[in-house]
């Protein structure tokens, strides 16, 4: 599961850069901010859904590795 844990710690390292809380992070996708905590520490199962939206909203956009 290290894609997992790179992921979320991609998340975390962009919405640290971009100087918002996980409670900030959590309103703008419409989640809460223990999703996000189970998303950055890649613990939990959030939706495939919930965790593209995360990303967006910090600036990140996941790809396949065919991309």
């Amino acid at each position: 599961m290290e894609d997992v844990a790179a992921i979320g710690a991609g998340i975390r390292r962009a919405r640290k850069e971009a100087g918002i809380t996980q409670g900030t992070l959590a309103d703008l996708i419409g989640t809460s901010p223990r999703t996000i905590h189970a998303i950055e520490t890649g613990t939990g199962n959030p939706s495939l859904t919930t965790v593209v939206a995360a990303a967006n909203a910090v600036g990140l956009h996941l790809r396949t590795a065919d991309d």
